[in-house]
C-alpha cells in the first residue's frame, strides 16, 4: 500500500513540475501562413513583456496529417527552424507535397523553459496562393498582336503547371487611352494567344492573370503592356507624311541658311570691319619705314612691275662739244613781216618735234611782246631767232653727226 501511495505522489510531483515548465512562457499567437506558389513562410506574434529581458527563441516542426491519425503514441515530427530568434520561418525548402495535408507547430523557448505547442494545418493546393505569369510579352506577327505567356514558377524555378494541370489565364485588353471602356476578355489555356478583332494602327494595352478554378483561386494581374497594331497604309497617311517631310526639310534649310548668314556676318564684322582708318593714318602706315605694321598697298604698287637685267658698260671719252651761236635776221617784205622762207626753215623739224616747236612759238611770242620797237628807223620786226647748233663728235665711220637743238632767245 505504501508503494502505491509513493508512486502516486511521485507522479503528481512530476506533472506539477511539467506544468510549471510549460506554464511560465506564453505561447506564440496569430500563427499564419504566407504563401505564393510553393514559397511558404510561417509567421506568428509573441509578447516580449512576458519574458522580460531574457532572450527567447522559437522552434518550428512539421508532420503529415495522416501520421497523427494513427494510434501510435510516438510521432516523428520534422524540425525546420530550431531556436531561431525571428518570428517567422521559411519552410519552402521542406519540399512539402503540393497536394498533401500537413500540420505545422511552433514553440517558444527560454533556457529550460518551454511554451505550449501551437499547431497549424496547411494544405498547399487549397491554401497557397498562385502568382501571376512570370513574364508576358507582346509581338506583332503579320499585323496581328500576339501575346506570349510564361507560366508562374515555384521556388525551384519550375512551372506551376507541373502541380496544377488545370491552370489557365485571363487576358484583358483594351484601346489606349480608354475612357471608362470595358476591356475585352479572353480565357485561353495555351501560352501563345493572338488577339482577334483589332483595329489597324491602334494602340492596345494588355494584362494577364493566372486562375485555378478548382479552389477558385486567382492571382493578381501582370504589369500592363501596350503596343500599336499595324496594317495597310492609306493614301491620306502617305500624303500627310509627305507634307510633314517637306515642312521639316524647309525648316531645316531655313535654319541652316539663317545660321550661315549670322556666322558670315559675324566673321565679316570681325575680320573686315566697315569702319576704315583715316587717310593720314593709312598713309603713315604705308610710308613709315620704322612702323611694325604692314605697309598698305598703294595704287602704284598694284601695277605690274617689269624687271630686266641691267648691264653697266664703260663709256668712251666724249669730245668736248662746241656750240656755235648763229644769228639769222630774216629779210623783211614790204609789209614789214618776215618772208615765208623763214617759216619753211621752222617747218623742217617735222611732226616729230611738234611739241618742242609749239613751245618755241609760245616763247617767241612772249619775246615779241616784251621787246621794244627799234628807234633807229628800222622797220619793226618780230623777235629775232637764234639757233644753236651743236656740233657732235665724229662717228666710227668718220662721219660727223650733228645734233641740232633749236632754242629761241630774245635779243
Amino acid at each position: 500500500m505504501k508503494e502505491l501511495i509513493s508512486f502516486a505522489f511521485g507522479t503528481f510531483c512530476l506533472l506539477a513540475s511539467l506544468s510549471n515548465v510549460f506554464g511560465e512562457l506564453a505561447s506564440p499567437r496569430n500563427v499564419a501562413m504566407e504563401t505564393l506558389n510553393t514559397n511558404y513562410v510561417l509567421k506568428w506574434d509573441w509578447d516580449q513583456e512576458t519574458a522580460g529581458n531574457q532572450n527567447v527563441t522559437f522552434t518550428v516542426e512539421y508532420i503529415a496529417r495522416f501520421k497523427i491519425s494513427r494510434k501510435s503514441k510516438r510521432h516523428d515530427w520534422t524540425p525546420v527552424c530550431v531556436n531561431v530568434p525571428e518570428r517567422h520561418c521559411d519552410i519552402s525548402e521542406a519540399e512539402l507535397h503540393y497536394l498533401g495535408l500537413w500540420v505545422l507547430r511552433v514553440q517558444a523557448r527560454q533556457g529550460q523553459l518551454r511554451s505550449a505547442w501551437v499547431e497549424k494545418e496547411f494544405c498547399p493546393d487549397k491554401d497557397a496562393t498562385i502568382g501571376p505569369p512570370s513574364n508576358v510579352s507582346l509581338n506583332l506577327v503579320n499585323g496581328f498582336l500576339e501575346v506570349m505567356i510564361s507560366d508562374p514558377l515555384d521556388h525551384n524555378n519550375k512551372s506551376m503547371k507541373e502541380m496544377i494541370s488545370h491552370l489557365r489565364y485571363v487576358i484583358q485588353y483594351w484601346k489606349h487611352p480608354s475612357h471608362a471602356q470595358k476591356p475585352f476578355v479572353l480565357e485561353p489555356t495555351a501560352n501563345i494567344v493572338v488577339l482577334p478583332d483589332l483595329e489597324n494602327w491602334t494602340l492596345y494595352c494588355v494584362r494577364v492573370q493566372s486562375r485555378y478554378d478548382y479552389y477558385n483561386k486567382s492571382s493578381v494581374f501582370s504589369p500592363t503592356q501596350c503596343m500599336q497594331t499595324e496594317g495597310p497604309t492609306s493614301y491620306l497617311v502617305i500624303f500627310l507624311y509627305f507634307l510633314l517631310s517637306l515642312m521639316l526639310c524647309f525648316l531645316m534649310v531655313l535654319l541652316v541658311s539663317f545660321t550661315f548668314y549670322k556666322v558670315s556676318k559675324i566673321v565679316k564684322t570681325t575680320f573686315f570691319p566697315s569702319i576704315q582708318l583715316p587717310t593720314p593714318i593709312q598713309e603713315y602706315l604705308s610710308d613709315s619705314p620704322s612702323s611694325d605694321l604692314p605697309c598698305l598697298l598703294t595704287p602704284e604698287s598694284e601695277q605690274e612691275i617689269f624687271c630686266d637685267r641691267l648691264e653697266v658698260v664703260e663709256s668712251e671719252p666724249v669730245l668736248k662739244e662746241t656750240v656755235v651761236l648763229e644769228v639769222h635776221i630774216p629779210p623783211t617784205g614790204s609789209s614789214g613781216f618776215p618772208l615765208e622762207q623763214d617759216s619753211g626753215k621752222h617747218s623742217r623739224h617735222g611732226s616729230g618735234d611738234s611739241g618742242m616747236y609749239s613751245t618755241e612759238e609760245s616763247s617767241a611770242s612772249r619775246c615779241q611782246e616784251a621787246a621794244p620797237p627799234y628807234s633807229d628807223g628800222f622797220v619793226e620786226t618780230p623777235a629775232e631767232e637764234m639757233k644753236m647748233v651743236k656740233i657732235g663728235r665724229d662717228t666710227e665711220q668718220g662721219e660727223t653727226e650733228l645734233d641740232e637743238g633749236v632754242r629761241d632767245v630774245c635779243i
